[in-house]
């Protein structure tokens, strides 16, 4: 297969990762849309934040993270507290329910996984896993790619 057709074809099927994309997120319930979800697993993967590291983690502009971080402040998952550094800036701080609810949310995408790929071998899991995340890593900053 030549180079060209090489890329094409991977083309297509990075494009139909939005129907993965899709899958999963019906796997989240109504009252914690994925925006919401990405906003509690970052707090819990890397501790309080402001709203600003909040937009550069998802790589998303800051009144679309706002709109999820709102979200999440409504349902008491994260709460705003003031920034010791700056009292007019606000850190965002994951709640003991946000972590619960950041633990569902886990399971549920965990057991939908694990229900949708029973038929693939162990290694061909971790194969994907490995080449997902190389793949993401060639991507860097996806921001970086459209200034």
């Amino acid at each position: 297969m030549d180079r060209g057709n090489l890329y094409e074809n991977l083309a297509r099927q990075v494009s139909a990762i939005g129907a993965v994309k899709r899958g999963l997120a019906r796997t989240l319930p109504a009252e914690c849309p994925g925006g919401s979800a990405i906003v509690l697993a970052l707090l819990h993967h890397h501790g309080d934040m402001r709203i600003s590291r909040v937009s550069e983690l998802m790589a998303v502009d800051m009144s679309v993270s706002s709109r999820h971080v709102a979200h999440t402040v409504d349902r008491g998952w994260v709460e705003r507290l003031p920034d010791p550094a700056d009292k007019r800036s606000r850190i965002l701080h994951l709640t003991p329910e946000g972590t619960e609810t950041l633990a569902t949310l886990d399971r549920r995408l965990t057991d939908m996984l694990a229900r949708t790929l029973a038929e693939w071998s162990d290694e061909d899991v971790e194969l994907l896993t490995v080449l997902l995340a190389r793949l993401r890593d060639a991507f860097g900053d996806c921001r970086a790619h459209h200034a």
